[in-house]
């Protein structure tokens, strides 16, 4: 596969925007924007450089190849003669996903089971339902598009974050909302109910230049054309940015402050990073710049009685509006009401994003 091919960035549903804009902040050609993600074009190394460098997308997906189908002795057919061997190694395992839509092959399983047939028969590839290594299968409108799954654990799992709090925000969702609060690395960020870190330690990385996938492994390293070297090449580390930047991160909960700063350790932050037990009437802007305060609060849908929440925001609004005048503000909750409930004077609100079955959505505010 020497000619550029298709590539899905797979995003976080409601974050499609977000990601497009980094895809191509970061020199990636990006086609087209559709609902769950952002199609690119490219090579192998577009597809190593997308796992390391992308921090908004969930996984790359390389389209390694379609053809049409219109029934299952077809697909049986031409799966067997599809260049498995290009790209697959027979020594390792895999699993097979497919996903029928308005087509006249309509079983899931059934294409599912002559895909696998053919690896087997073909190539004497191992199916097993807990491989790491993913051919994702998608038959609509009567074209089956085979794919690559690239990357193996979700790219949220930035390998260095061991420790987690209640109710956790995925590194990728912090990264986009970061992105459209208008944070480019260049500013202190603080967050008053910080939990595991993640917000103010991805603030760091981004404003040190540390590439998100650095220290992890990605299911690529297991095809047949993997190329070592090439790999090497992308992955040395760029030379971090010197700044004078902060970023601040507080909790009740002084276990939250305990895990946020293990994980900030071994992202290799803990020099850019500070972390404080105080509730959310007790904090104070730190000394200097003046920057963004992004905080994911309880909400109804984590919590369960949500108006025991509307005193929780009321704090937090009072607080900000006394004591961090000059700063812009996010917040990401669930109900409209509890965002109200700061007094706040937010902007208007963009997409609902799925977080874990719950719907949340991004306040900002210019700054106080």
């Amino acid at each position: 596969m020497s000619e550029p091919f298709e590539i899905f960035l797979v995003a976080t549903p409601g974050l499609e925007t977000p990601l497009a804009e980094e895809a191509r902040q970061n020199g990636f050609k990006v086609t087209s924007q559709i609902a769950g993600g952002v199609l690119i074009n490219g090579d192998w190394q577009t597809v190593y450089r997308a796992n390391l460098v992308l921090r908004g997308a969930t996984r790359i997906l390389a389209r390694i190849g379609a053809f049409r189908v219109m029934h299952l002795a077809q697909l049986d057919k031409r799966a067997r003669k599809f260049p498995w061997a290009d790209i697959l190694r027979t020594d390792l395992p895999l699993r097979v996903e497919t996903t029928c839509r308005k087509s006249r092959i309509y079983h899931d399983r059934a294409a599912t089971q002559r895909i696998e047939t053919a690896l087997k028969d073909e190539l004497g590839i191992t199916i097993d339902a807990k491989a790491k290594l993913v051919v994702k299968v998608r038959i609509e409108d009567d074209l089956c598009t085979i794919s690559l799954d690239t990357s193996g654990d979700s790219l949220h799992k930035r390998g260095h974050k061991e420790a987690l709090n209640k109710a956790p925000m995925r590194e990728t969702m912090a990264a986009m909302f970061l992105r459209q609060c208008g944070y480019t690395g260049d500013e202190p960020v603080y967050d008053p109910m910080c939990g595991s870190g993640t917000f103010v330690i991805e603030a760091a990385e981004i404003a040190a230049g540390l590439m998100p996938g650095r220290t992890r492994d990605f299911a690529f390293f297991n095809l047949s054309n993997f190329d070592p070297e090439a790999w090497s090449q992308l992955r040395q580390p760029t030379q971090q940015t010197e700044h004078a930047l902060n970023f601040y991160g507080s909790d009740r909960d002084a276990g939250a402050i305990t895990i946020s700063q293990a994980n900030a350790a071994r992202a290799g932050v803990s020099e850019q990073t500070a972390f404080s037990h105080a509730s959310v009437s007790d904090i104070k802007a730190p000394d200097g710049s003046k920057g963004l305060v992004i905080v994911n609060p309880p909400y109804g849908g984590r919590i369960g009685n949500k108006q025991m929440l509307f005193g929780l925001y009321g704090a937090l609004g009072a607080t900000l509006k006394d004591r961090f005048k000059g700063w812009r503000v996010g917040v990401i909750t669930s109900d409209g009401s509890l965002a109200k409930a700061t007094g706040l004077p937010f902007k208007p609100t963009g997409a609902w994003v799925d977080h874990g079955g719950t719907k949340i959505k991004l306040w900002r505010t210019d700054a106080l």
